[in-house]
């Protein structure tokens, strides 16, 4: 199988229709463009920070600014602006004659603990669940970012369009969302000297679909895919002295990344559907053999990528002799990664240990029911209540994994429909994701359209099956070219990480990946597959990024997962120790 062969041709081909490699992207736009892209003379914006228009909350010591618009021909005003919050001792202002706002100045010398006014690094949220939009703050709340500021970051909070904020005029799907976070970062680079903080210490944090959105952002670095979006709403190429500036991020936390869309139907059907038999996976139905199909295509994909463990064992999927090629050294090294997850959890873990299933939505109210298991032993008895794949060892408190299906079973049981993500009848979330507009979701992955295509005379022999759902519509969709001239395939390479991470696809080493990494998913969590994140920790450490946190957690669904602790304390800390001076 040649992978996702359309996507590695028509990537390549756009890099070159731009005549660069993303590399040197930054090079050619000094040279031939203005530091705002293509704006227009007579734009209502500029890019030039107001040092004058601080806010300053006296009780906390922070100076704050809301609503400033980041490029200078915005397409949504209402998204497209950002806020900035600082500690007061990386400020030194003076009160206006309006008796509201303060003009200030860098404080070099100002510290907040291990941090300075000009070191400090810089968080940014990435809050954008299902790709949705990023609504901009409007009003100014310090609990929300208090614990950020104690610490000494300074907190930077952009609105970015999603797949949720399109118009009936304006199509805010991908990529528009990274682009804007893109744009405000180079805004902030822009302003590098009126601002406080280290521009060279942006670190990126979000969940699910932001920790998605981050992820492509800190893989994706000065991209040349991103170009013509950046320039069509006067983004900040270059500086006031015509250097040029750049969009790469030094750190990105991930907390359960739903990504690798491109590739994501396969990898859910091998990693959980095919040891599924209800709804779209049941006996007779033409998704049910769909979903086989899906799994069936999916070893050929992951052998090309060739990814390789620590120790630079080549990891591949072999056939088995029974399930879909659940066997071979990537097997292998999923058990191994399930088996230290299980581990991890046991270390822990004090016992009595009391679980608590909720039986209706977050929010809804309704506790669910609570199970308490006395010891260790209970609770692998509860693992093995279907089948025995855990095995225990009480002398070293260790646990061993005896194979996927097991797993998958009992504790990650698919939670999609077949085609998971780029859906047959584009109903799936993602389908919006990569939308031509409001209300017109649309295909987006060749993986899954040569899928349909080479068993499309099959399916049509099922009662259920529909015409509609042919590759055709696939090919329709893929033909489509968005606002700035570019068809499916540029949008959706610009959205995948591995396009930049791995030598399969043509995007890899033209961009400037984010040295910084820290990923955490819950294991229990039905949104994707184990092999996710996993591929892109691979993925990571193969690219030569040698600062990669990398767990999965036991026990935790689709959260912000973590062993211990909570969240935002251990991003912080995190943050403290890779921005260290």
């Amino acid at each position: 199988m040649d992978i996702n062969r359309r996507t590695v041709i028509r990537g390549a081909a756009a890099v070159a229709a731009i005549g660069m490699a993303e590399g040197a992207a930054g090079e050619a736009s000094a040279s031939t463009a203005s530091s705002a892209g293509t704006s227009s003379a007579s734009s209502a914006y500029s890019l030039e920070f107001d040092s004058t228009a601080w806010s300053y909350d006296s009780a906390n010591d922070v100076y704050y600014q809301i609503g400033k618009v980041y490029v200078t021909d915005p397409a949504a005003t209402d998204y497209e602006n950002l806020s900035i919050y600082v500690p007061g001792a990386y400020l030194t202002a003076t009160a206006n004659s309006d008796g509201t706002t303060y003009t200030a100045t860098v404080n070099a010398k100002g510290t907040v603990g291990a941090h300075s006014g000009r070191t400090a690094p810089i968080v940014i949220p990435v809050n954008t669940p299902g790709y949705a939009g990023q609504k901009p703050a409007t009003s100014y709340s310090y609990s929300s970012v208090s614990k950020y500021l104690e610490a000494g970051h300074i907190y930077v909070w952009p609105g970015m369009r999603g797949r949720d904020s399109s118009t009936s005029t304006r199509s805010d799907a991908a990529p528009w969302g990274v682009t804007d976070l893109k744009a405000a970062i180079r805004f902030l680079r822009y302003n590098r000297s009126v601002l406080p903080g280290s521009t060279d210490d942006i670190v990126l944090f979000g969940m699910s679909g932001g920790g998605a959105q981050d992820t492509v952002a800190g893989a994706s670095g000065d991209s040349a895919l991103y170009e013509p979006y950046l320039r069509s709403i006067g983004a900040a190429m270059r500086d006031a002295k015509g250097r040029p500036l750049s969009d790469a991020v030094a750190g990105v936390m991930a907390w359960c990344p739903i990504t690798s869309l491109h590739e994501a139907n396969l990898s859910y059907e091998w990693n959980m559907g095919q040891f599924a038999s209800t709804g779209t996976r049941a006996s007779g139905t033409w998704t049910s053999a769909y979903s086989t199909d899906l799994a069936k295509a999916w070893p050929s994909y992951l052998n090309r990528l060739g990814l390789r463990d620590e120790h630079g064992r080549r990891l591949r999927l072999t056939e088995s002799s029974s399930g879909i090629h659940l066997a071979g050294s990537y097997y292998d090294h999923l058990i191994e990664v399930i088996t230290t997850s299980l581990n991890h959890f046991l270390a822990d873990t004090t016992f009595p240990y009391t679980v608590t299933t909720r039986t209706g939505p977050p929010g809804s109210g309704s506790t669910g029911t609570t199970t308490t298991y006395e010891t260790v032993a209970d609770y692998i008895a509860y693992l093995n209540t279907s089948s025995t794949w855990v095995t225990y060892d009480s002398t070293t408190n260790t646990a061993t994994v005896s194979g996927l299906e097991g797993f998958v079973k009992s504790q990650k049981t698919a939670s999609k429909p077949v085609g998971a993500f780029d859906g047959y009848s584009r109903a799936q979330t993602e389908n919006g994701v990569f939308a031509m507009g409001l209300n017109a979701p649309s295909h987006f992955a060749p993986l899954t359209r040569d899928v349909i295509k080479a068993n499309e005379s099959t399916y049509a022999t099922y009662s259920d099956w529909n015409a509609d759902y042919g590759s055709s519509a696939y090919d329709s969709d893929f033909a489509q070219k968005d606002s700035v001239g570019k068809d499916m395939a540029w949008r959706a390479d610009a959205y995948n990480p591995l396009y930049y991470l791995s030598p399969a696809f043509a995007g890899h080493r033209r961009s400037q990946v984010a040295r910084h990494w820290r990923i955490r998913t819950g294991i229990m969590q039905g949104d994707t597959g184990n092999t996710t994140e996993i591929n892109l920790m691979l993925a990571l450490h193969n690219y030569g990024i040698h600062d990669v946190d990398f767990a999965t957690v036991w026990a935790q669904g689709h959260t912000m997962a973590e062993r211990t602790g909570d969240s935002t304390t251990n991003f912080i800390s995190w943050v403290e120790s890779i921005t260290k001076k």
